[in-house]
């Protein structure tokens, strides 16, 4: 029997994916950037046993590490991809896994994208191979998270839209220290999945004109990364959460992500800016807000948002180098 652990981090989209090509295969019809985050993260413990003729055993494991068989709703996708990764490794046997979260699932913090990035990381070493990091990104997509696409890879990253199934570098995480301030006001999963979410995005009548904006808006994220120009980034990143969700918002049926306290830390987010911090907002498929700011102002922000009411919870997060294997196992 072999086995790896690998910790995979979460990423927060600042230019947009919203609408797929191909859904099963996870295809994008819009490009998108991110930053990969260091504390919300996915640990995932992979064993593989050659030539053994039984069933995966996919497991979960709580806050204390006590571990749990995982229902048949995580399950399942989660034996799919390691039926596409055996089929692609040519190694036939059998896998134990088991995975933990260091935040919230299913509530639009991304956890979709740590933990396939994790499981993806965590096979192949299991399977002892590692391919270049462009293979990587793209048999982490066909998990039919595209976004675990882009957690395989630290710092900023940009992952092209078409066929291009691979995520590429933009800048290292030492590049620029840029912090994500979360607000959870929702901690249940979310009401609509983002796979339904991605099928239904063209039904908007205003999904068209997003990606003639999107090449644009990737240009100016780039260079403003390129330049750690906060002022001109900024305005890109909330316009970019906003957007997404008057897509889902006007999709058919619609689909209202938000609630009454995404709405609270947003004006609270304007205010911070009015007494002069630099603070931007942005949200995924889902109710809670990151708040994008420089280290500088990191602790008002966070202080600010821990004040309201309606937060459950801030995680001081920031940009990262992306997957270690520097981690304890789960079992």
């Amino acid at each position: 029997m072999a086995k790896a652990t690998v910790e995979a981090p979460s990423n927060i989209a600042f230019v947009k994916y919203w609408g797929v090509e191909d859904i099963d295969r996870a295809i994008p019809r819009a490009p998108s950037l991110s930053m990969t985050l260091r504390r919300c993260a996915s640990r995932t413990t992979v064993a593989f046993t050659p030539d053994a003729d039984t069933d995966d055993t996919v497991l979960m494991a709580d806050a204390e590490g006590t571990l749990h068989p995982a229902d048949d709703g995580f399950a399942e996708p989660v034996v799919q991809h390691l039926n596409r990764l055996r089929t692609w490794a040519d190694r036939p046997g059998s896998f134990r896994v088991a995975t933990q979260n260091s935040f919230p699932a299913a509530a639009g913090l991304g956890s979709s994208a740590s933990g396939f990035s994790a499981l993806t990381l965590a096979t192949l070493k299991a399977l002892d191979t590692w391919p270049d990091a462009a293979t990587r990104s793209a048999l982490a997509r066909q998990s039919g998270s595209g976004s675990a696409a882009r957690s395989v890879l630290g710092g900023y990253v940009a992952w092209p839209h078409g066929d291009n199934h691979a995520a590429e570098p933009v800048a290292p995480h030492t590049h620029w220290d840029l912090r994500d301030v979360i607000a959870v006001v929702e901690t249940d999963p979310k009401p609509v999945s983002s796979r339904e979410g991605h099928q239904r995005a063209p039904s908007s009548p205003f999904y068209e004109k997003r990606l003639s904006h999107l090449p644009e808006r990737m240009q100016t994220a780039r260079a403003s990364i390129a330049a750690r120009d906060f002022d001109r980034l900024g305005p890109l990143i909330e316009t970019e959460g906003v957007e997404l969700h008057l897509i889902t918002m006007s999709s058919q049926p619609p689909i209202y992500y938000w609630k009454p306290a995404t709405l609270k830390v947003l004006e609270v987010v304007r205010a911070m800016r009015s007494d002069g911090l630099a603070a931007y907002a942005t949200m995924d498929a889902g109710a809670n807000v990151h708040v994008i700011c420089p280290p500088e102002d990191e602790p008002q922000v966070a202080a600010r948002l821990d004040s309201m009411h309606a937060v459950h919870m801030v995680i001081r997060d920031g940009v990262g180098p992306g997957p270690t294997t520097d981690v304890d196992p789960l079992f």
